[in-house]
């Protein structure tokens, strides 16, 4: 048999959608999430473009210089190594540190998602309640639907965190 209980009585057995792109659009957290992520990124972006410059600068400081005799020309290309080691080793934590940024971001938005649906169905008492997005269905009918539902509820039950 296929789908439905253990008993043969599927009548109990509901499922209910939500549009994920809906609630992406009109969720509250969800746009004060994207606006965090938008200005750490430009924090992010900022503090690599002040890693290349310093390198930059240190490779013209020593252009600059006419004459420099081989031993000199070794240690400074010792200290560009050096330093461009360094800077790639800094440029993979402020990347490392934005991804854990946007996954732990993310991962709040799915709590905060969950724990709604959690109390929206001890009334409603769908068996599964699943985020519809493109191409992952092929068909759903729309009585189904508790979008609207979803970012009403989501948006009167969250709590903006206080900025310090």
């Amino acid at each position: 048999m296929a789908g439905g209980d253990s008993t043969g009585n599927s009548a109990g057995f509901k499922i209910a959608y939500f549009e994920m792109d809906s609630v992406e659009a009109n969720f509250n957290m969800v746009k004060e999430v994207k606006k965090e992520i938008s200005q750490k990124d430009a924090e992010y972006s900022n503090n690599l473009r002040q890693i290349d410059q310093a390198y930059k600068d240190k490779y013209n400081e020593f252009a600059s210089q006419e004459t420099m005799t081989p031993e000199q020309n070794e240690a400074a290309q010792n200290v560009l190594r050096q330093l461009a080691d360094k800077l790639k080793d800094q440029k993979q934590g402020i990347d490392q540190q934005y991804q854990d940024f946007v996954m732990r971001k993310n991962l709040e938005i799915k709590k905060e998602i969950e724990k709604y649906l959690q109390t929206y169905n001890e009334v409603k008492k769908y068996s599964y309640i699943i985020a519809y997005e493109p191409g992952l269905f092929y068909y759903r009918d729309s009585a189904y639907n508790i979008t609207a539902d979803v970012i009403k509820g989501l948006n009167s039950t969250y709590k903006p965190a206080v900025k310090k």
